[in-house]
């Protein structure tokens, strides 16, 4: 046997092309290592990657920005100018008496054109001290605003949260409807041989065997639905918490079922109080109410404290000549054509509406919590009903099977006994995902805040 030994530097090479030719199959499709998720894990995820926390996100910062600058209207403002002009005077010219001569005519005296430079410099502070509630009601409107932008990301985090765990949960429900498609195949397969060897065995009719051959094309053709189902409900879940679409994932759980203490009243009553969209409309009812005290603030006079200093010169920058002043200014509008008053009707038909539709987010609000709790009850009774008729079903259909090998059942009754038995473990999946949707469909509409 012959062996070979490689330098150092081509032995590295060599091991390094190795390594990176794994690594590289492994990225390749169909070599990587599903993704395992818990629920927890991939709403967190959701939580950190969806852009639409990331825009409810800048939402919330600018409107923080907007508070600031609602406020620095009410502080002092300096401003600080220079101006630098370059001028030509016109030639002119003036008569005057010379009263030590013999005469009085007057001499002519011409005062040539001449080209001159201007410097000045200034401060202004301006300070306003009353504006009539104007700047204030700004302020609280920009206040409002950011509230209900901390409100609206509160919002699409529980949203998000919902789209993440129903995602998940159509895993889960595609993933046993995938299990139960193949359970049925495998067991119509199974049937087929025992009616083709009875077939060859002349105790029964060849319509038998047709019949079951035509139960298993269906069965196979439940089988390609279900596993195409699984692989939407991947990677829509992949696209809400920002994996790659074609992302393998394995659930690490399976369809629960927790009763629900809570009654419909209660659940009613937390939603209207932790309901982030109706804290938003709230906060537009309060911007409402802000914006008829910014429009009444036209009736009312606007105080205003001013400095400036000044310095002016013929030579740059300018510096000299220093000259101030100090003073508080009024001003009152007599008249503007009917603009205050329109603008302050606008502003409490604003306010009607605003109210309007706190009404009505209230009522959609309980709405919602019923249509969620009612189909969550519905789907609970489902759970204990389909439960037992899976029960019956796997009894019923061992007693055909056994009834047919005997020869005295017929192949119509296992046919109809199996596709009992899966419809039987199919309503059962589907009441537990119905369950568990229609919980997290609750918790939205309750508004509990998402840890």
């Amino acid at each position: 046997m012959t062996t070979f030994k490689l330098s150092g530097n081509l032995a590295k090479r060599a091991t390094a092309l190795l390594v990176g030719g794994m690594l590289a199959t492994a990225a390749l499709p169909g070599f990587a290592a599903p993704v395992e998720l818990t629920l927890d894990e991939a709403i967190d995820m959701a939580l950190k990657t969806n852009p639409s926390i990331k825009m409810s996100e800048s939402d919330l910062k600018k409107s923080e920005w907007d508070v600031k600058g609602a406020k620095a209207a009410k502080s002092p403002s300096v401003n600080l100018s220079h101006n630098s002009i370059r001028s030509k005077s016109p030639e002119s010219a003036s008569y005057v008496y010379n009263y030590n001569s013999i005469t009085d005519t007057p001499q002519k005296l011409v005062i040539p054109s001449s080209i001159g430079n201007r410097y000045t410099n200034s401060v202004d502070l301006t300070l306003p001290l009353y504006t009539g509630g104007k700047l204030e009601g700004t302020i609280e409107k920009a206040q409002l605003g950011n509230k209900s932008a901390a409100f609206g990301l509160e919002k699409t985090r529980q949203q998000i949260k919902l789209d993440a765990t129903t995602g998940y949960y159509a895993i889960l429900q595609t993933r046993n409807l995938v299990k139960l498609s193949e359970e049925s195949l495998d067991q119509l397969n199974s049937h087929l041989k025992n009616v083709e060897a009875q077939y060859a065995a002349g105790t029964v009719a060849k319509t038998d065997v047709l019949r079951s051959e035509v139960e298993k094309a269906s069965a196979e053709q439940s089988l390609i639905r279900a596993k195409n189902s699984y692989e939407l409900a991947v990677s829509g879940l992949n696209n809400i918490i920002g994996l790659p679409l074609e992302t393998e994932i394995a659930v690490q759980e399976d369809l629960p079922y927790e009763q629900y203490d809570k009654t419909l009243a209660e659940c009613i009553e937390v939603a209207l109080v932790n309901r982030p969209d109706l804290a938003q409309v709230r906060a537009s009812v309060a911007s409402a109410k802000a914006d008829i005290k910014v429009a009444k603030s036209g009736n009312k006079p606007v105080i205003a404290a001013s400095a400036s200093e000044q310095w002016s010169d013929n030579d740059f920058p300018g510096t000299d000549n220093n000259n101030w002043t100090i003073g508080i200014s009024a001003s009152y509008n007599l008249f503007d054509s009917g603009l205050t008053r329109s603008q302050v009707k606008g502003a409490e038909a604003g306010l009607d509406k605003a109210t309007e539709q706190l009404r009505q987010a209230q009522d959609a609000a309980q709405l919602e919590v019923r249509q969620a709790y009612l189909n969550m009850k519905e789907a609970e009774k489902r759970i204990d009903t389909s439960k037992v008729a899976v029960t019956k079903a796997e009894e019923d259909f061992k007693i055909a099977q056994v009834r047919y090998s005997a020869g005295v059942g017929t192949n119509l009754d296992v046919i109809d006994s199996q596709v009992a038995l899966t419809s039987a473990k199919t309503d059962y999946v589907q009441a537990l995902y119905d369950y568990n949707t229609s919980r997290a469909k609750l918790d939205k509409a309750m508004g509990i805040a998402v840890e």
